[in-house]
């Protein structure tokens, strides 16, 4: 499918003037219509990009967002990670790359907009969809549903984000920077499954939000039924096709999340989505009087420490026009900035004319914005994915294809020299040396409190009848993979009177999405031996391995233990280290056509 980026065009003389989003240095009045968001009296097309602040360091910020106003973007988007900020009940981070205002500040200083999704529930491929474990622990607490606890934390966190910007007058309203805010994240897709109280919790969300007096406008993404005044958006790839459209005539048409690419699991392939198809549905979407789009994400970066969700890689979303390091990735970044060219060019046409749709062929239509009989913009769309000659106004038009690739020589790296390699046995834990004890198996996620993604169950056979070359048979929780959760492993053991079993369950991150996610479990539901059920006896615990502890993957941890040289027969629960250079690619950029 093509839509021909070269059509946007006036038919008279008029002088084409392309500005930047002017920087922010006065109140501004923010509002919006039927046609689009108003920022002090003007209607605008605008193009925003998701940076997450977290995901990316302090040193890296004003570079992504030079790269992202360069690329043609107006606005730079981010979700607010209540977990990171707010760990522990009542104990607030805002340091390093938890430092929201300096990020926000850093936008404003390089002349852009930026839309605050507060969430406070955000998802985004992060551990526990953003919400603090701790509220897992309060009594009687359901998350996102009308539910008093849930309720009292959810307004007491936004409030905070919220008076924090007032303070640091980063609202338009004040003179800064945020133009648009967010309450909740893709209710519409978990709201069926709390019935009536998800109802009328989307209604008091709304409420709250508008309460809180950010003056500016709310938007709720994937929520069809967003209360006014409310905005309701798209989230997806094709969202020119896809949207419903806004659940008012007052509303404008937004795209909160443009997937560029998508989240990758452990072993999956990267999901690769072509420039061509991006720019096509983004034009698309602005030739049915879209007038605000986002990609999610324009810089992915990395998921540090252990902020990834369950089964998601450290990279995320590495294919966005930025990479997870923040270099350009072309054609994508190139293409859009085009793109993104060529609508501006026109926008005034695009939000001030009448359109109409004219009919080229079978697969093959025009959207023509006019504001006189000289002067308009029109989109010709070619929706058949073959190319294809039209005429319009007697003008013969070709859809075409970009070329552009990009070649990566990177420097092989060989780590199979034995010597350079060192090992580290991690200790196993012994049930009387356990200091938590049970009779039944613990769940994870409320023994580790998101601390570590390991947990050592472990007992004491005590039999004088040994099992000999029997099937041990575990039942889990949290293991699998990210489309099977459950997991079961079976091995022939031999036990005698007295010896040690220890098992270790490993999450692979924290889950992040779906209804009752307080509800969610991990870990060890069932262990069995020929047929004897050992779920219900006495089970020692020990939380994270040693290793963890010690921090052997950092400098000063490493040096706390001895390691020893590799073998070719190693035990279990084995630390590896070696040490190796970096050499940087060298990323060459090649086109033989152009958009």
């Amino acid at each position: 499918m093509m839509l021909n980026l070269s059509s946007c065009f006036f038919y008279s003389s008029l002088l084409l003037l392309l500005t930047a989003a002017a920087f922010v240095t006065v109140l501004a009045t923010v509002t919006y219509d039927g046609r689009s968001l108003i920022i002090d009296g003007q209607h605008r097309i605008l193009f925003s990009g998701s940076i997450h602040y977290p995901r990316s360091t302090p040193e890296m910020w004003p570079d992504l967002i030079t790269k992202a106003k360069e690329g043609g973007l107006d606005v730079i988007q981010t979700y607010v990670f209540w977990n990171l900020h707010e760990p522990q009940q009542g104990q607030y981070n805002f340091s390093g790359r938890r430092d929201l205002v300096r990020f926000i500040k850093e936008i404003q200083a390089q002349g852009l907009y930026v839309t605050l999704r507060i969430g406070p529930y955000i998802e985004s491929e992060w551990t526990y969809g953003g919400l603090p474990l701790w509220l897992h622990d309060i009594p009687g607490i359901t998350f996102r549903t009308d539910n008093n606890q849930y309720k009292f934390h959810m307004q007491r966190f936004a409030a905070k984000i919220v008076n924090l910007m007032k303070s640091a007058n980063l609202y338009a309203s004040q003179g800064g920077p945020i133009i648009l805010s967010q309450i909740e994240n893709e209710y519409g897709n978990v709201e069926k499954a709390y019935h009536e109280q998800g109802t009328s919790y989307i209604r008091w969300a709304a409420q709250m939000a508008v309460g809180l007096n950010t003056g500016v406008p709310w938007v709720m993404c994937k929520q069809d039924d967003a209360p006014d005044p409310m905005i309701n958006a798209c989230n997806g790839m094709k969202c020119g096709t896809t949207f419903k459209g806004p659940n008012s005539p007052n509303k404008p048409s937004i795209w909160t999340e443009n997937w560029t690419s998508f989240y990758q699991a452990f072993g999956e392939k990267p999901y690769l989505r072509s420039a061509e198809d991006i720019a096509y549905n983004v034009a698309l979407f602005i030739a049915k009087k879209g007038s605000y789009v986002n990609y999610y994400m324009y810089h992915g970066g990395t998921n540090f420490d252990r902020t990834a969700s369950a089964y998601i890689i450290t990279a995320y979303y590495d294919e966005a026009p930025l990479d997870e390091y923040g270099l350009v990735r072309q054609p994508k970044w190139g293409h859009l900035k085009e793109l993104h060219a060529a609508i501006k060019s026109c926008s005034d046409t695009l939000l001030n004319g009448t359109q109409s749709i004219i009919t080229l062929g079978s697969q093959q239509q025009a959207y023509v914005f006019r504001r006189s009989s000289k002067e308009c913009a029109a989109f010709l769309e070619n929706s058949g994915g073959k190319e294809s000659t039209v005429k319009f106004q007697n003008i013969p038009y070709v859809s075409t294809q970009n070329n552009a690739r990009v070649r990566a020589m990177i420097p092989q790296l060989k780590f199979n020299t034995a010597e350079r390699w060192k090992v580290y046995t991690e200790a196993i834990p012994n049930f009387d040396d356990t200091k938590l004890r049970a009779n039944k198996l613990l769940d994870q996620i409320s023994t580790v409190k998101d601390t570590s993604d390991y947990l050592w169950y472990t007992f004491r056979f005590n039999d004088k009848a040994p099992i000999v070359q029997s099937l041990l048979r575990v039942l889990s929780s949290g293991h699998g993979t990210l489309d099977s959760r459950s997991f079961v492993t079976e091995c022939k053991v031999n036990l005698t009177n007295g010896m040690n079993v220890s098992l270790l369950s490993a999450t692979v991150g924290m889950p992040a999405s779906g209804a009752y996610l307080e509800s969610k479990v991990a870990g060890l539901r069932s262990v069995k031996v020929q047929g004897r059920d050992f779920t219900n006896q006495a089970w020692g615990y020990q939380v994270g391995l040693q290793g963890e502890k010690l921090q052997i993957y950092t400098d000063i941890g490493s040096s706390k233990v001895q390691w020893g040289n590799f073998q070719s027969s190693v035990k279990p629960l084995t630390w590896y280290q070696v040490s190796y250079t970096t050499i940087p690619p060298k990323i060459y950029w090649e086109s033989t056509s152009s958009i």
